[in-house]
Parts: C-alpha cells; structure tokens; sequence
C-alpha cells in the first residue's frame, strides 16, 4: 500500500498504541495531522496553547502509564519552546516521544524559515535525537524511538521531520509492535542483598526512579512492610509507597525532616532502588557522600551508566524497578527483628511531621489546606503541581495512597503541574485531579485553562498567591537580605481570568473558607480555579521571610567580620 510518509508515520504511531498526542499545530507537520485524520476515533489529538505545555502534558502522560507520551510541534520556536518538557522527561527518567517539523530536505543548511540542527541541539538533553531522511525508513525509525524512550533508564527522544518526507510517498511496511527492553535482577545479587540484610542494625530504604506501576509499586511496599523496612521516597515520588503504610518513613527531598536527615545518616544500609541518587535526594551530596559512601550502599538501576557514575555501591545490582519488584515477592520478607524500633521511631518522626505550626501573618493558612485535603481527597485523586515553596506545604503534609497519585516535576520546572493535569485528567476521566500552582508559576501555563475547557476536563486548579516568587526571595533574603530585586509580582486577578477562560473561579482569604469553597470546585462539572491568598511572611512550613532576612543580615556581618580580621 503506497502512503504519504504523514500517513504513514500517523499509523505507525497508531501501532504502537498511542492514544493521546498533545501539540501545538503548525504547517511543517500537516501532511502527518492530516494523517491523523483517519485515526481520531482512537488517538485523540489534544491542541494545546503553547508548544512546553503540549511537552509537559505528553511527559505526564508518559510518568503515568510508563508509555511513551507524544508530542508534536512545529519547527523552530515550537522546538525550543517544547525544550522544556524535554529536559524534564531527561531528568525525570520518563518515555517521551517529540516529533518536530522541519525544512525539506533541499533546503538544509540555509539557515532556512525556522531551520534547527535538531540533532545539535537536542542531543545532549535526548536518548536520542535523529533526522528521518527517507520515508521509506519511518516505519524503522519510529519503531526505534519507541524501543528507545520506554527501555532501561526511560527519557526522551526528538524525531526531527522535513517537510517532503511527510508529503512523499512510500510502500514501506508497517514495523512490528516495539518491544522495551528492561534489565532484570541477577539471583546472585539478590542472594548478596538479602545477606546484607541478614547482618544490617540500621537500614534505609530510599524507593525513585521509574517506570512504576501499581503492581509493582504495590508488590515493593508490601515487601518493606512485612520485613519491617523504614522507606522513604526520592523527591517528588512519594506515591511509589502507600504513605499510610508502617514502613514510609517520609520524603527525602527539598526541605526534608531533620529528623529524617539525621536518620539516613546514621543508617549502616542504604538500599536505593530506582533513584539516580540526584542531588536533591542527597541534599548537595552530602547524604550520602560520593564516591564510597559512609553507609553500605545497594543500588538498584536500570542503567549501568548509573552504577557507579557518582557513588561506588558496595553492591550495584542491574534492574529495572518493577521486575526487581517482582523478584523481590518471590524471594519473600526478610527478618527485620534487629530493627522493629528503629523503624518505629522513623515512623513516629513522619507521623510528627504531618502536624503544622499555624502560618505567621494574614491570609490562608496552607498547613490547615493540606490537612483538610488529607482527608477530603479520594485515595486515588492525581495531585499535581510545578515549582515554588508552595510545593514545600504539598509534598509535606498531603499523604499518597497508591501510585499514579502525584505528577510533579523532579528538574523543578515551573508551570508544569497543569499541563499535567490536562493529560491526568483525559487518561483518568472519573478520577479527582487537583493541580497546585503559585501565582509565577501558574502564570507560566495559566492558558492552559482553554485547553481544558475545550476539553471538558473538571479540574480543580489550587493557585497559590503570596505576591512573590517565593523561593527565590528565599535566597535573596539569605544572601543579600534586604536588597530585593526582581522577585515581586503584580498578579491579575486570578478568579476573574479563570471565568474569562470559561471555568469556574472563587477567591479564598482564610482557611476555614476554604472547604467549602473546594467543594464547591469539585462540583462546578467544568475547570475550576480556587485562589488562596497567602501572606508573604508565609515562605515555608519552618520558615518566615523576616527570620529568614535576620538570618541573612547575621550571616553578611559575619562575612564582613571575617574579612575585616583577615585584612587586619
């Protein structure tokens, strides 16, 4: 059968079982829209308003299903603005799949309309990035950029297409269905992981990384449990262990317990499984620190060019997360007897945590929020959200019941949490989908309220608005406290933006408003937005921002003393 290589890279995607494709239209792809065309009964083409939300939405989808996400955009601009769900997939180790236009082939190296080397530019940050020069190879090249972004260590793949390959033709046959190849678990390892544990006083387990599922997530947990394993979740996965389970022990991530902290320090067993071990679950690091940690380390990773990158396990073991899940169900629980107490106590420390100091100043109250949505949100609600120390109160306080439940960004990329909620809520469409944004990041993504109001997805949007962009006044207070530079906002309103769009808006100035004004979100059967007005003095759960300039104004005459006696 002769197609156009629009048609037929359309059915290839059809093929490999995509369902949702987010993008941003443009007329170097519209031989491969038109071929989607004759597919809109069961890939569902979603437009969305700019090309890092269609990104962000595409990686989402691919968090949660562990599935390639999809994404196409336009050459040039399109790309680099959909650089930014690119860089996320990266570092967040998700299948992702973007597919960008370009020139014909002819006019390469002309620095034509919108002309990117792609492979250039999106080599170091992709799996893979390559140039389909023939129609005929699409079918190959396709089938390869699936295979590519679901196996081992997941991430994304850029396929750059010239305009005339999608419109030539072609009598190339469709690939057989991609395949993802994972590594599995080595008996000889798990033999040598369960002897460590047989001898270990004081293990930690840290759980990250991915693809996850619910059975394998459910399989880990249910192991921890019955060996009596404190685990604590790599940032922003915390939905990998059941929260309310004995053995989750906290998040270890940006503004970690102290106690929790300490606790990985004084660990003599460190098993991280999934987790690249980033320098944010590490804090700089420092827990533990490279190369050859304090602590025994186990580390379980789909890529070997992990193992052994920064820090030297004493003993690397090759595998993806869930079939090493599965092996752990069958080589059973161990005996955890030597550390009932101190599992225990990590959990006490977690539980503690969960309680909130009332916040300094006027305005909402964030820790009540959380408190309220820990019991009011449905066990397996998708919460979402981007980047800002309003996430600090979300990643704290709410609790995680099963996997699948919170989208977050772990390269702390601002107004991702509602372009990812887009893509939650048309996978989950009877599933509550909550997305937390502050007023800088929301304004990053806010025009995607019209693409969920043309889609008819009744999420509940939950802005943030303190005036600032919190977390970098936080270090500006620190370091040049009082010297305030760029960080101040002067916001719309909010309520009134999100009626224009068409969804429903409400304002909320305290707390004890905001139930009832969260329900009323729940039940408006369109997008909602609740504006929760928060004071400035509010800057985290621990901290305020004129402690926090204090502390900075100490700090800079410490400095200057230090200097002074030094010149002296």
């Amino acid at each position: 059968m002769t197609r156009s290589g629009g048609r037929l890279l359309a059915d290839q995607l059809a093929l490999h079982g995509t369902e949702l494709a987010f993008c941003v239209p443009g007329e170097s792809y519209l031989a491969l829209l038109d071929g989607l065309y004759d597919h809109r009964d069961r890939l569902r083409v979603v437009t969305c308003r700019h090309e890092a939300a269609a990104a962000n939405a595409a990686e989402a989808y691919g968090k949660l299903t562990g599935r390639p996400g999809v994404c196409m955009v336009t050459r040039g601009p399109g790309a680099t603005h959909a650089a930014n769900g690119i860089h996320t997939a990266r570092q967040d180790s998700t299948p992702l799949i973007v597919l960008v236009g370009q020139v014909a082939r002819g006019e390469r190296g002309r620095e034509g309309f919108q002309e990117i080397d792609y492979e250039q530019a999106f080599g170091p940050m992709a799996k893979w990035a390559c140039e389909i020069d023939e129609p005929d190879r699409i079918p190959e090249l396709v089938a390869r950029a699936f295979a590519t972004a679901a196996s081992g260590r997941p991430g994304p793949v850029v396929l750059a297409l010239p305009e005339d390959v999608l419109s030539a033709a072609s009598d190339a046959r469709d690939a057989p269905l991609y395949r993802a190849v994972t590594p599995t678990p080595d008996p000889v390892a798990l033999a040598a992981l369960r002897a460590r544990l047989q001898v270990a006083e004081r293990p930690f387990v840290l759980v990250g990384g991915g693809p996850w599922d619910d059975a394998s997530a459910r399989r880990f947990t249910t192991w921890a449990q019955a060996s009596g394993l404190p685990v604590g979740a790599s940032f922003r996965r915390q939905d990998i262990a059941d929260n309310r389970s004995p053995c989750y022990v906290g998040d270890v991530g940006l503004a970690i317990n102290p106690r929790l902290a300490e606790r990985i320090a004084g660990a003599d067993l460190l098993i991280a499984v999934g987790t690249r071990l980033s320098e944010v679950e590490t804090q700089g690091y420092t827990l533990p620190a490279p190369p050859r940690p304090a602590q025994a380390l186990v580390h379980v990773h789909p890529d070997p060019g992990e193992l052994g990158r920064v820090y030297q396990a004493n003993l690397p073991i090759l595998s993806g997360v869930r079939p090493f899940a599965a092996a752990l169900e069958e080589v059973g629980p161990v005996d955890g007897a030597r550390w009932v107490q101190w599992a225990r106590d990590a959990r006490a420390d977690y539980e503690a945590n969960l309680r909130h100091d009332p916040a300094p100043g006027d305005g909402v109250d964030l820790g009540a929020v959380m408190a309220h949505l820990r019991e009011a949100l449905p066990q397996d609600a998708i919460v979402c959200n981007g980047a800002g120390n309003y996430t600090v109160w979300v990643h704290r306080f709410l609790q995680y019941r099963r996997f699948g439940t919170q989208l977050a960004p772990q390269s702390g990329s601002m107004g991702y949490g509602l372009p990812a909620a887009v893509a939650a809520q048309l996978l989950h469409p009877d599933r509550l989908v909550v997305a937390f944004a502050g007023d800088g990041c929301l304004q990053m993504c806010a025009h995607e309220l019209a693409t969920a109001v043309q889609e008819g997805l009744p999420i509940v949007v939950i802005v943030v608005n303190n005036g600032m962009l919190a977390t970098i006044r936080m270090h500006q207070e620190r370091r040049f406290p009082r010297r305030v530079m760029g960080t101040d906002l002067v916001n719309p309103d909010f309520v009134a933006l999100a009626r224009a769009y068409g969804a429903h808006g409400e304002r909320v100035e305290h707390a004890d408003a905001f139930p009832a004004a969260f329900a009323r979100a729940r039940e408006a059967g369109r997008p909602a937005l609740v504006e929760l007005v928060t004071d400035p003095e509010a800057l985290t759960p621990r901290a305020s921002l004129s402690a926090t300039r204090a502390q900075g104004e100490r700090n800079r005459i410490a400095v200057a003393a230090h200097d002074a006696s030094g010149r002296g």
